[in-house]
């Protein structure tokens, strides 16, 4: 017993001479040229979130947010941030796509998804020590600045701070839309982050394996089917988990006793697990119920006028109209928005946007490949929605568009039905959707059909 002891120590010694060294080898990191400062890093972060927790679905539960607050507070100490003090923050959102991200200024969101998908707390740190990591090394504003300098995309500063050297980027696309901008990273700073967030791992006490097992894992389940959001948002390095594992090796190996798990992230788990499952709205700020309160009304033959930013229509006088800050708009009766916290997603009514394109409305191609993007993108963030009815050609107010019918979970339980209008317009895809569950879309589809009829485009 005395041998294993003395053994035992001598380990322990040689632990302790050797960790430093091998610390010391781990790879530097510094955030990259930016014309932007910190401060302003924090601005651009504070009004995008601002923005984003009017658009996403947030799960609202004071404890989850109080956890990830307190287990990001401790992965957060362990940056490099050069001494800057970011206001850190960090919400839940209510989706069950596997994902999440970090806005500049150390603004962070995770997916309920990401939560549930995790089998343990070292790998919910790893995925957040990825995303905090993007903020300590600005890749959200060094992408910005690129696209200034590299694509011509004026305004981002300027759109904030007044400053004359960029346009409206901000103005013109809506805050939090501008982190297509501040999110959009190269397969580099992804690798900085994995690499970044793997030695903030270590250094808070994790098993620093984590980020890369998780990404295995996603890997692994996602063959031959589409892969998580996650991959979608965050290009995927080559030879990822080699890199972590490099990385480990400089660090010095896998600490004895790293941390794994906790039964704080079980019981959260099982808290996440308990939400109920809210789909994605489009009428955001429209203080809807959890759940339809009685049968919805039908809709009013009596219609009223609605002017958009760049069209007008009429609608039943009996449905509200809930405009968003991008120009777009919903449309629905009493009962027809379902969702919480003053988010919540369209189950009976009328869904009108623009998706940003880069084509004009002349390119014959652009109809086509704009809507298909489109759909996409609604998939990414709807896995069980179909096209149930291939494009078809028709005319709106004159215009050439395409009619897509979709079907999709209805966050009023079961199946629903969304019958998308498609049209290329000189600010964009300008889309129309109508909405109704399975059930009932045939009480529907005459007045859908008469809202178009009124559709009339501003010069």
């Amino acid at each position: 017993m005395r041998n294993s002891a003395r053994a035992a120590m001598v380990l322990a010694a040689c632990w302790c001479v050797l960790a430093p060294g091998a610390s010391a080898q781990r790879s530097q990191f510094k955030p990259g040229w930016n014309m932007f400062s910190p401060q302003q890093d924090i601005e651009v972060g504070k009004r995008a979130a601002a923005d984003a927790q009017k658009q996403l679905v947030l799960c609202n539960d004071p404890k989850i947010d109080a956890y990830l607050n307190q287990l990001g507070a401790r992965l957060a100490s362990k940056l490099p941030t050069g001494g800057v003090q970011y206001p850190w923050e960090f919400h839940c959102v209510n989706d069950k796509a596997i994902n999440a991200f970090a806005l500049p200024g150390g603004y962070v969101f995770v997916n309920r998804g990401a939560m549930e998908a995790v089998d343990n707390e070292s790998q919910l740190a790893g995925v957040m020590a990825h995303e905090l990591s993007h903020v300590a090394l600005r890749h959200g504003t060094n992408q910005a600045t690129k696209a200034h300098l590299l694509q011509g995309i004026l305004g981002f500063a300027g759109g904030i701070f007044g400053d004359s050297t960029s346009g409206t980027l901000l103005t013109g696309l809506g805050v939090f839309a501008a982190g297509g901008v501040l999110l959009r990273y190269s397969r580099t700073a992804e690798s900085e982050a994995d690499v970044l967030g793997t030695q903030v791992l270590y250094d808070s006490g994790y098993d620093p394996r984590a980020l890369a097992q998780f990404f295995e894992k996603l890997e692994a389940e996602s063959k031959g089917k589409n892969p998580p959001e996650f991959f979608s948002d965050h290009p995927n390095p080559e030879h990822r988990a080699e890199r972590v594992d490099e990385e480990i090796r400089k660090l010095g190996g896998v600490p004895p006793n790293a941390k794994r798990d906790s039964t704080e992230f079980e019981a959260i788990k099982r808290e996440v697990l308990a939400l109920p499952v809210i789909k994605k709205g489009a009428a955001p700020g429209a203080g809807v119920a959890a759940a339809p309160v009685g049968p919805v009304p039908p809709p009013s033959g009596h219609f009223i006028a609605y002017q958009g930013k760049n069209y007008t229509l009429q609608h039943p006088d009996n449905w509200k109209a809930y405009p968003d800050q991008s120009g777009g708009a919903s449309f629905a009766p009493e009962g027809g928005v379902i969702g919480t916290g003053g988010q919540g997603g369209v189950a009976y009514g009328l869904i009108v946007g623009v998706a940003k394109t880069e084509a004009s409305s002349s390119d014959a191609d652009a109809l086509a490949n704009g809507t298909q993007k489109l759909i996409s993108g609604l998939r990414q963030s709807n896995p069980n929605m179909k096209v149930t009815r291939q494009a078809s050609r028709v005319r709106l107010n004159s215009q050439l568009g395409l009619s897509t019918y979709l079907s999709n979970d209805s966050p009023a339980g079961g199946q629903e039905t969304d019958w998308l209008i498609t049209i290329q317009r000189p600010e964009g895809l300008q889309y129309f959707v109508c909405v109704a569950p399975q059930s009932a879309y045939a009480d529907y589809d005459k007045t859908f059909s008469a809202i178009l009829d009124t559709v009339r485009f501003s010069k």
